[in-house]
């Protein structure tokens, strides 16, 4: 008989302890500051590597009118997104985003779920970044002439085998990208000028595909606003181009300042911050309109539909074209590299954001907060959405122009209620301006192309789902980081310590003598405390119950002969538990807390602690201790009476 062996306990414990245990060099490698052109180049392999297959997807979807289009695009760029991003990198200059002015500005649970909302979009971008970008580097390697009649057909396989060495990256550790980010960018836009350049001189040696091509953008309407109208409404098909901003912003914890900046007033950070943003905008400007012109100019329509050599790779067909197939190959090498390592990027930026957020709200398991778990579930959603799109950059577009320009819309949303608070009206009129632009923009790509909005609403919903349950999972842990006591609390604190504690619970009303003397007359004869007993009562408000980890301050009031604890926590329950251990911590003694029955149905004491942080508290405590605290002659005791 054949016993079937399972790993061992020692085995399973040191699995375990490699997926959870955080990347040291990851953590360290915030604390490194660098010039802010090199952190440019880190955004840089998101931003530039669109080049890879903008202008392919812009000549798809605008044809002839893909330059205007593009002019369009360039104009949104540079008096729109960039103004956008400097005043987001002013106002958050520790990276934490747009995302956190709104979250600041829309209190309690609608705040949090419009935060999830975000975070969905959040995760479409840099899901389909990840994916979009691999299909798009296994395009380059599928139709490079030495390799075409090997591997054409295998493009899926591909793109997953190029994710998977990506996940295996992170899994190892990932380390400080710097260096490597300056090489990539370095040589992939010293590449596409070399590329774009020929194509001019292609262009000014042949006036007739000017000529060509200005004929057949009047062939339908020969009347310019006619056309500047029809450009402006293909335009934000293009909205691939304005991909990179929001990483830029995220970033600023490496960027380096000036010797006199604190944490509180970075403002050397802020300034390098700004030139970053103005000279990736600038650069990607030129190449986005350079690149446009050459492609719609010098390749024929068909070769940019699916099977079409330049589908996903217009650029690279021209440096095959014109450069021959050696320089050709090393610009498909080029484009391959900075398009794998844009899915780098967008790992490191869903690495920071996830744990940055849901933890926090207590909507993830603790375990998020390392890296390697996460980067196996990014993983494995990455393989399903190539998987379900066959590595087709074409269907994908959408959804990661959805992304962009929802977190662009919110950036700009979040700059223009910043200015109306500040009372600015030059600033509602100027943000509140380029904020009609971006939703006009961002409404006219969901319809155009809805599967993008599809899928960002599964993100929404996996993330608000999985984020419910999470948080009714995690409702009965402890939930408070740290306690700050004013010397009162201390004093009545140790003044308990000279007896057995015993703690009052209690709800509080007028807050005068006569109710603590009602109270405390009812809590006694319920549980037979002598009269000789000390007792000390404790009182908590709700300050905000979507918040789930707090610093909770304990202060010290004395009405009358009475003393009482007066704090502040996002749970009854939870703090209470806390302040118990803490007490018993402080002196050595297990305190005994004093509560009441109550009367109900439980489901909707249930739905009260959930939602509002209150509910049978006496219940809820209890179980809080048990599960902070194993060991039943260390728990502090709980008394129900009445």
């Amino acid at each position: 008989m054949v016993k079937r062996m399972r790993p061992s306990a020692t085995y399973r414990r040191r699995l375990l302890r490699w997926l959870v245990e955080s990347d040291r060099s990851g953590k360290s490698s915030h604390a490194v500051k660098h010039p802010w052109w090199q952190v440019m180049c880190l955004t840089g392999v998101d931003y530039f590597s669109t080049l890879g297959y903008q202008p392919g997807i812009a000549a798809l979807a605008a044809g002839a009118l893909s330059p205007i289009a593009t002019l369009i695009l360039v104009l949104l760029t540079l008096f729109g997104a960039l103004p956008i991003y400097r005043r987001v990198a002013s106002m958050s200059p520790h990276g934490e985003g747009s995302i956190a002015m709104l979250e600041h500005l829309l209190p309690w649970w609608q705040g949090k779920f419009f935060v999830l909302c975000l975070l969905g979009f959040v995760a479409t971008d840099f899901i389909i970044t990840i994916t979009l970008s691999a299909a798009d580097a296994t395009a380059h390697i599928v139709e490079n002439p030495f390799v075409h009649d090997f591997l054409h057909g295998y493009e899926v396989p591909l793109t997953i085998c190029l994710i998977a060495f990506l996940a295996a990256v992170f899994l190892k550790g990932f380390r400080e990208a710097i260096g490597i980010a300056v090489f990539l960018v370095a040589v992939y836009l010293l590449l596409n000028l070399v590329t774009i350049g020929v194509g001019g001189y292609q262009i000014l040696t042949h006036p007739t595909a000017i000529a060509d091509w200005w004929s057949l953008l009047f062939s339908r309407n020969s009347n310019p606003v006619v056309l500047l109208a029809l450009a402006a409404l293909v335009f934000p098909k293009l909205a691939l181009g304005l991909s990179g901003f929001e990483t830029g912003a995220a970033v600023m914890p490496l960027v380096e300042g000036d010797r006199s900046d604190t944490e509180t007033a970075p403002a050397g950070r802020i300034r390098n911050t700004h030139k970053l943003l103005t000279t990736a905008a600038v650069i990607m400007s030129f190449f986005l309109i350079t690149s446009s012109l050459v492609t719609t100019l010098l390749i024929p329509p068909p070769e940019f539909q699916a099977g079409g050599a330049a589908n996903g790779r217009a650029l690279a067909y021209l440096a095959h074209e014109y450069l021959g197939d050696g320089f050709g190959t090393l610009y498909d090498l080029s484009t391959i590299s900075i398009l794998w390592f844009a899915g780098a990027s967008a790992m490191a930026g869903l690495l920071s954001i996830v744990p940055r957020y849901l933890p926090r709200y207590g909507m993830a398991p603790s375990w998020t907060l390392a890296a390697r778990p996460l980067v196996l579930i990014f993983t494995v959603i990455a393989f399903a959405v190539t998987i379900i799109f066959r590595a087709s950059v074409e269907a994908q577009g959408g959804a990661y122009a959805t992304g962009v320009l929802v977190l662009m819309s919110s950036a700009s949303l979040a700059v223009t209620l910043a200015a109306r608070q500040a009372r600015s009206r030059r600033g509602m009129v100027v943000f509140g301006t380029i904020t009609l632009v971006f939703f006009y923009t961002t409404i006219v790509n969901i319809i155009e192309r809805p599967d993008g909005v599809k899928i960002a609403a599964f993100f929404i919903g996996a993330i608000v789902f999985t984020s419910l349950i999470s948080r009714v999972w995690r409702s009965t842990e402890l939930r408070v980081e740290r306690f700050e006591m004013d010397p009162i609390a201390r004093r009545f604190i140790l003044e308990e310590s000279e007896h057995t504690i015993r703690i009052i619970a209690n709800r509080k009303q007028a807050g005068d003598e006569q109710e603590y003397s009602l109270k405390e007359t009812e809590v006694r004869e319920d549980n037979h405390i002598p009269s000789t007993d000390s007792i000390l009562f404790l009182e908590i408000e709700v300050s905000d119950a979507s918040d789930f980890m707090e610093t909770v301050q304990v202060e010290g009031v004395q009405v009358g002969n009475y003393r009482i604890l007066r704090a502040r926590g996002s749970a009854v329950p939870n703090t209470i538990a806390a302040i118990l251990l803490y007490m018993r911590d402080e002196t050595g003694k297990l305190p005994h807390a004093y509560f009441g029955w109550i009367e109900g149905n439980p489901i909707q004491y249930l739905l009260r602690f959930m939602l509002f942080g209150e509910g049978d508290i006496a219940v809820v405590t209890r179980e809080v201790l048990r599960k902070a605290e194993k060991s039943p002659r260390r728990r502090p005791v709980i008394h129900v009476g009445g």
